[in-house]
């Protein structure tokens, strides 16, 4: 009886393991991509820096740049998200294990 629990224990922890490596992959993806439009940004910044600030191609850039950044937003609260997760699958993998290694010395104390 105590290792079809230790077994479940062990399969929940690795599908755990799988789901934490996936959220750690998508938070690296996200924070690639903000990257990669913060420096669209700073480009978009420096090339409005030498126009008019009332010139139609100045006023085209900022309203780009306030795209970008409304986009920057949204992928801020996603990775809050992800983290959020993150977090609660690093505790219930605590748990896991926990309850795993009290099943291996259970195991043992019977079998000694």
């Amino acid at each position: 009886m105590m290792m079809m629990g230790l077994s479940a224990s062990q399969a929940r922890q690795m599908s755990l393991l799988a789901q934490k490596n996936d959220l750690e992959l998508t938070a690296q993806q996200i924070n690639q991509e903000r990257l990669r439009m913060a420096n669209q940004t700073n480009e978009l910044f420096n090339l409005s820096s030498n126009l008019d600030p009332n010139s139609r191609e100045s006023i085209t850039l900022n309203l780009r740049i306030n795209a970008i950044q409304s986009l920057d937003k949204a992928l801020q609260l996603q990775l809050e998200r992800v983290n959020t997760t993150y977090k609660a699958v690093d505790a219930e993998l605590g748990s896991i294990k926990k309850l795993i290694d009290k099943s291996i010395d259970s195991i043992f104390k019977t079998f000694a």
